[in-house]
């Protein structure tokens, strides 16, 4: 027996080797990990949906249709993504090269111009596209992965066929804007910018190899996550910076990155900026300033709404600059104003309605408005000439509400179209953007204000209700409309409300009455000079309660105290236009409801209340709005629908 200490089997040996086998194997698993992390979770070959095309598209000369009537050449939705990144839930558009591109957080879709017909797509599973570029012909998206905020990817595309040209990590895009997810590219250069923002990248689009680099001033970077903080052409970039003492405007040339002049702007936040072909917009909250090619400041227009809550729309046409602006700041209306550019001399100014995009091709300007009148549903189209500012104004084929969210109202015109997104607000919850290429209509018997339907075929809206439908006494108080001088001869509106004239001279005859009576028992029933006994409650109902033969404010049977309105909304040349008309109006409502009750054609329920009705007879479209009693709406919309008329 020896004296020395023996280790015991299985002792610190063992322990030693288990240890290590357990390191062994937890690095095989951390190493899997990244492996399946790398080429698993991140792989293109199982992440990525993309379709490329060989197919030739043919370039769309810069024209828009006639004015006159329009009609839909073809259509699409874009659904809106809300991604894991707050304010980049938005679709936008550009029409270029015989092509049209939807870029979203989902990815890029392109197609023809003229048909609507897929060409090629870009998305990835697990991840945004936070931003796209274009020049020439290459696009460029940037892409993050959910979740990861440091796993970025900028992929270029041959713009044509959709074909992946490069791909780089690391690289963010310069001033991307927020509502368009578009940032600045030109010259067939992309720029970026590092994590600081205080570096200025310019990025060849073709293959992706960096052409050039400056440093911003100093003291200054550029904006992160603003609206729209960026523009450009292919020969001039402006980008809005954030800079100690207040945000200023820099414009690059982006072919080299030569800086060609920087303007202090009058507030600290980031600016709205528009480029338009050498005029340079920027709304900073406290004016609306304008600059020609070389930076000189040739108009501005001061006031913190001049703009509403975005930028004007505005064109350049034949040296002159159209802009409109929003006197009053609430959105409804606007001035539209000619302004000599480089000189700044106004040539015209003239009110127009709340226009809310404009775009510009052969000469002619289209002004896109929310509603061709309060009282009616399409959405309007006004061909305005530039050399005077008269207008020309036609019905859109659809509705719209530019207050939604998902995308910014938008136009564009080429090949004999014109192209418009409008936002929606189904599919519930997230929404979606609506594209719509427009060509010239028929012209009918009618004028084009209404879309060529005759004024008299407009059914009169006081009379598609009748006493009985009413119930009690009212008064009927109609609204007529004008259309840009047509005067339809029918009230387009009416509006019922309780007629407490009548209703009082109804009460006191009433009263009058029983008085009466009580008076002629009290004579035969009593004595000489003995009062007239009360009725108990028992005995019937007193003079106060039984007083109340029909409406009175805030007591009407009919339609309750804030009235019935029945509007004639559209009349359509034909059904279908109708159909496709009514069907846009529920898709820009937060709560809409098919109801196959009412009679008619087509019928929704809008809004959180069954208090709304809108239906199609035929190629009418009428909205019934009743608050009380409950289901008032429903009985008397059903009233309507057998008495609209049938196209014959």
């Amino acid at each position: 027996m020896g004296t020395g200490w023996e280790r015991p089997r299985g002792g610190p040996r063992s322990v030693g080797r288990g240890l290590l086998a357990f390191a062994l194997a937890a690095a095989l698993v951390a190493a899997g990990g990244l492996i399946v992390d790398r080429f698993v979770l991140q792989a293109e070959w199982w992440q990525v949906r993309h379709t490329v095309t060989a197919e030739p598209v043919a370039p769309q000369p810069a024209l828009g249709p006639p004015a006159g009537p329009l009609a839909v050449s073809w259509q699409r939705t874009a659904q809106v993504r809300r991604g894991p990144q707050a304010g980049y839930g938005t679709v936008a558009y550009d029409v270029a090269q015989g092509q049209v591109v939807t870029a979203s957080g989902r990815g890029l879709e392109v197609r023809d111009a003229r048909t609507g017909a897929a060409r090629w797509s870009y998305r990835r599973t697990g991840w945004t596209m936070l931003g796209w570029a274009a020049t020439a012909s290459r696009l460029v998206g940037h892409f993050e992965r959910d979740g990861h905020r440091g796993e970025r990817q900028m992929v270029g595309f041959d713009a044509l066929s959709g074909g992946v040209l490069w791909r780089r990590t690391g690289d963010r895009p310069a001033a991307a804007n927020r509502d368009t997810l578009r940032w600045p590219a030109g010259s067939g250069v992309v720029l970026t910018t590092d994590r600081d923002r205080r570096v200025l990248r310019g990025r060849a689009a073709a293959d992706g190899k960096k052409a050039w680099t400056v440093r911003l001033p100093a003291g200054c970077r550029l904006f992160e996550d603003a609206a729209h903080p960026s523009d450009g052409t292919e020969k001039l970039m402006a980008l809005a910076l954030d800079c100690e003492g207040g945000s200023r405007l820099l414009a690059v040339d982006p072919s080299r990155g030569r800086q060609r002049w920087v303007r202090p702007l009058g507030s600290a936040e980031s600016p709205e900026v528009r480029m338009l072909d050498g005029v340079t917009l920027a709304a900073d909250g406290t004016a609306l300033r304008a600059y020609d090619r070389d930076g000189t400041q040739f108009a501005v227009w001061n006031g913190d709404e001049v703009c509403a809550d975005g930028m004007c729309p505005a064109v350049l046409v034949g040296g002159n600059l159209i802009v409109v602006r929003d006197p009053d700041g609430d959105g409804e209306g606007g001035l539209m104003e000619s302004v000599a550019v480089p000189s700044g001399r106004t040539r015209w100014k003239r009110d127009v309605p709340g226009y809310v995009a404009l775009t510009t091709a052969a000469g002619r300007v289209y002004a896109l408005r929310p509603k061709l009148d309060e009282r009616l549903l399409p959405a309007g189209v006004d061909v305005v000439e530039p050399g005077d500012g008269t207008a020309t104004t036609a019905p859109a084929p659809f509705a719209m509400d530019p207050v939604l969210g998902g995308v910014r109202p938008w136009l564009a015109a080429a090949g004999g179209l014109l192209y418009v997104a409008v936002p929606e607000a189904a599919p519930r919850p997230t929404g979606s953007a609506r594209l719509i290429a427009l060509r010239g209509g028929a012209a009918g018997p009618g004028p084009a204000e209404l879309g060529g339907v005759a004024e008299a075929d407009w059914p009169d809206a006081c009379a598609l209700l009748k006493a009985l439908d009413l119930k009690g006494e009212y008064v009927a108080r109609p609204e007529r409309a004008t259309l840009e001088g047509v005067r339809l001869p029918h009230p387009v509106s009416c509006t019922y409300e309780p007629d407490e004239k009548a209703a009082k001279d109804k009460k006191e005859k009433k009263e009058e009455k029983e008085k009466g009576e009580t008076e002629d028992a009290g004579d035969a029933g009593a004595p000489s000079g003995s009062p007239v006994p009360s009725r108990s409650p028992s005995e019937g109902a007193s003079p106060e309660r039984s007083a109340v033969p029909g409406p009175v404010p805030g007591a009407a049977p009919g339609w309750g105290s804030r009235g019935l309105t029945v509007t004639v909304k559209w009349v359509a040349p034909a059904p279908g236009g109708a159909s496709a008309m009514l069907e846009t109006l529920q898709s820009t409502q937060s709560k809409a409801r098919r109801r196959t009750d009412i009679g008619g054609d087509e019928a929704y329920e809008i809004g959180p209340a069954a208090s709304m009705i809108a239906l199609r007879v035929d190629r009418y479209i009428v909205m019934v709005d009743a608050a009380r009693p409950p289901g008032a709406a429903t009985r008397l919309a059903k009233a309507v629908a057998e008495r609209l008329p049938r196209h014959r």
